[in-house]
């Protein structure tokens, strides 16, 4: 017998009382958007107040947080957490801080993978076995995900089956789901259709259940009648408790003060007529984004990164070109303009929106067909770090699924950083101040991008900054193109500490470098 919603329902500190210690917990959302930050709040408070529940294990796909206290950072505290397993880390630097200081055990694993190994446990499959993650630092060759000296081995193992490699991501039992949704009906069963995407929430709601645990969820509205039930995305048989949010604790996205319609409704027009975005001023940002929007195929289905490829979206609004291919967002979103900042993961008026581990599996497969993603480091190898500098971590988030797989990859970044200024006009760069950093160096921190298996599947790669551009060669990077106005030897050559291949080098078309039109 189904039992009734209104038998379900729980204030956030009576549903988060029920979590013990030891338990492994999994938590649902993207950067903001569908993450139960009433129920994260109140578990952080229950700790506050009784010092329980202690010794948790904390699994999340995708980045949950606000950079200061919301999303995963409430469960920033020592006893509370144990182990966190998870696939962006920027976003929660309270936990991050936890893990580098090694008061935790803390792994990094590809935001797909986790995504997909929510599925694995619910099916009662011993793990995901996959090809994402090899040759980068989440490989037991290297250091298996672990991020400190205190997180034990084995999360992680390489297999062979049918005379290749593969690495076995091990399932866990999930005791504790919590989840989000717009509302839920008189059956329990939950509707998602004020949230700009529907994320892993099923897979969660799944892998607790048939674990033996339990289901929260966290909904804003109570529905009088029954839900249409193609509209529910988590069927109420799989939902033990709900509580119902405040409207502060259930925002669309971490930035979004209110609810906008445009993260849940079609374009406008087939040919994106009337969209407009944001012009970018002259700056190293708008000239990587320019350089980096000459290399979207027509008809490619797309993915940008968060930070500086965010911005060929705006170049290609100036440029009128947005109907000739596809964004997409690897939380689900397909098709219109993906929301930045504290939106990043849904965006405006999508085509379509997917569960996001199905648009995973469709990254995983090779399906993208261009992807512009951010760098932090690049080596004389061609190998990228996003992931962790010095103290600060950050994850990778799904930059490992994306870039080991689509067709061609763009990673855009300035040649230094700390304080570069340019100038440009009439075609022409001029470096005004020298960045404090180089970004090329002679060896990443730490490889989120492997170069030797870029080339082992065929990727076009390009390396896009301000001044430069450079092309994955055999064996290291080839430079192939240069600004006009800068000078190679002392701009270029004099602050890398590697000579790169040279043979055709030309001038980086001027266009990249003409003013904002209008």
């Amino acid at each position: 017998m189904t039992i009734p919603r209104d038998q379900k329902l729980l204030c956030a500190a009576d549903a988060v009382a029920l979590v013990r210690d030891g338990q492994t917990v999994a938590t649902g959302g993207f950067v903001g958007a569908g993450v139960p930050e009433a129920l994260l709040n109140a578990l952080e408070q229950r700790f506050l107040a009784t010092a329980g529940p202690r010794d948790l294990t904390v699994i999340y796909a995708a980045g949950q947080g606000d950079g200061r206290d919301r999303g995963i950072n409430h469960l920033a505290h020592e006893g509370l957490v144990r182990r966190v397993i998870g696939g962006h880390w920027g976003l929660a630097p309270r936990i991050g801080r936890l893990a580098v200081d090694g008061k935790i055990e803390a792994y990094n694993l590809p935001q797909g993978v986790i995504c997909s190994l929510f599925r694995d446990i619910a099916a009662g499959r011993p793990g995901c076995i996959t090809h994402i993650g090899l040759g980068t630092f989440v490989d037991p060759a290297m250091q298996g995900g672990r991020l400190n000296s205190r997180t034990p081995p084995g999360m992680v193992e390489r297999v062979e089956l049918g005379g290749r490699t593969w690495l076995w991501y091990k399932a866990i039992p999930i005791d504790v789901g919590l989840i989000r949704a717009t509302s839920a009906d008189p059956f329990g069963n939950l509707v998602m259709d004020e949230e700009g995407l529907f994320g892993e929430m099923l897979p969660i709601a799944q892998a607790a259940h048939n674990s033996g645990g339990i289901v929260i969820a966290q909904v804003l509205k109570l529905l009088d009648a029954p839900a249409p039930p193609q509209h529910v995305r988590v069927p109420g048989i799989l939902v033990d408790h709900i509580i119902c949010a405040e409207e502060h604790e259930h925002p669309q996205t971490f930035g979004e003060a209110r609810f906008n319609p445009a993260l849940v409704s079609p374009p406008p027009s087939s040919d994106m007529a009337g969209i407009t975005l944001e012009t970018l001023p002259m700056s190293p940002r708008r000239i990587v984004a320019a350089r980096a929007c000459d290399e979207i195929p027509d008809h490619a289905i797309a993915n940008l990164g968060i930070g500086m490829p965010e911005g060929i979206a705006n170049i290609a609004a100036e440029r009128g070109l947005l109907a000739r291919f596809t964004l997409t967002v690897e939380s689900g979103p397909i098709g219109g303009i993906p929301a930045g900042g504290l939106s990043f993961g849904v965006s405006r008026y999508p085509q379509a929106i997917i569960d996001q581990p199905s648009q995973f599996d469709f990254y995983d497969g090779r399906g993208l067909d261009f992807a512009a993603l951010g760098a932090a480091e690049i080596d004389g190898r061609g190998n990228v770090n996003v992931s962790k500098f010095g103290p600060r971590l950050a994850g990778v988030g799904g930059f490992v699924n994306i870039s080991q797989t689509a067709k061609r990859l763009v990673f855009c970044g300035t040649f230094t950083a700390g304080g570069l200024e340019i100038a440009a006009e009439r075609g022409r760069l001029t470096i005004v101040q020298e960045g404090r950093v180089g970004k090329v160096v002679d060896e990443v921190e730490q490889l989120s991008f492997s170069a030797e298996r870029s080339r082992q599947i065929g990727q076009d790669v390009l390396y896009v900054t301000e001044r430069a551009v450079f092309r994955l060669g055999p064996e290291t990077l080839e430079l192939v193109e240069v600004a006009p106005g800068v000078d190679l030897e002392n701009d270029v050559l004099r602050r890398m500490p590697f000579t790169p291949v040279m043979r055709s080098v030309k001038p980086m078309p001027a266009h990249v470098f003409a003013p904002p039109r209008g």
